[in-house]
């Protein structure tokens, strides 16, 4: 009886085989890296908005401060954004006829509010608050990225709960008390960073990393046991940050 199937189809069944088993851990794995891509997370990827807005020109080159237009960042859980008449306190003043500022005038003409774009934006079922953040002194480049060197805003952290969770995990490596001015508040330290790069005070190597947005938070033995006294001080409970009921009500 004449041979059907040739020797060389053992082996593409043997390949077929191991090919079935290493399917799903390869499609497992390519499903992971894409959920943690940019292209679903969103991460440096600049979101135009209605009107032009550079965070470089305002924060860093004119020295606005943050809470003048995020106004409720300290005192409630969402940063808030700018009504139309933030905006037109300084623009109906300069850059009057610029076309570019065009929907801004007719937005205040109308009172139609502007509808901005949100960059950062955590699922409905996940509860986040900013005060209580800004409190403890976790500056707004540690979750948002190099803000003032922004001219489009993007998203600069994930914000995938993996992330969230290697702060609430080990606290004391993010939290840490500016040496220079150790009489501050860490509400006021939050903000007060902004100010002493405006005016070119020196900074420390951490506070050089926060506002470049390349905290990942810090390993030095020294430094994690002053950041375990900050917790005592504002009496964070440790053992209930990574509770499922913190964040998810």
């Amino acid at each position: 009886m004449p041979q059907i199937f040739k020797p060389a189809t053992n082996y593409l069944a043997r390949a077929s085989l191991i090919g079935g088993l290493l399917a799903p851990l390869v499609l497992g794995y390519a499903i992971a890296a894409l959920s943690r891509s940019p292209a679903n997370t969103k991460v440096q990827v600049p979101l135009n908005q209605p009107i032009p807005f550079s965070h470089q020109h305002h924060a860093w080159e004119l020295g606005i401060d943050c809470r003048y237009c995020h106004t409720t960042v300290e005192k409630s859980p969402y940063a808030g954004l700018p009504p139309t008449e933030t905006c037109m306190s300084c623009h109906s003043q300069i850059w009057t006829n610029s076309p570019l500022l065009e929907p801004i005038r007719q937005s205040y003409e109308t009172g139609t509010p502007i509808k901005w774009n949100l960059v950062n934006k955590t699922p409905e079922f996940v509860y986040f608050n900013h005060s209580i953040h800004i409190s403890r002194g976790i500056n707004c480049n540690t979750c948002h990225g190099p803000v003032q060197n922004m001219h489009i805003t993007f998203k600069g952290n994930s914000f995938q709960m993996a992330w969230c969770l290697q702060c609430h995990r080990a606290p004391e490596r993010y939290l840490y008390q500016d040496e220079a001015h150790p009489e501050v508040t860490g509400r006021s330290q939050v903000f007060n960073l902004y100010w002493k790069y405006q005016a070119g005070e020196e900074l420390s190597p951490r506070e050089r990393q926060i506002l470049e947005g390349e905290d990942q938070g810090t390993d030095n033995a020294e430094m994690k046991e002053k950041g375990r006294a900050l917790l005592d001080k504002y009496g964070v409970k440790v053992q209930q940050l990574a509770d499922c009921a913190v964040c998810h009500h």
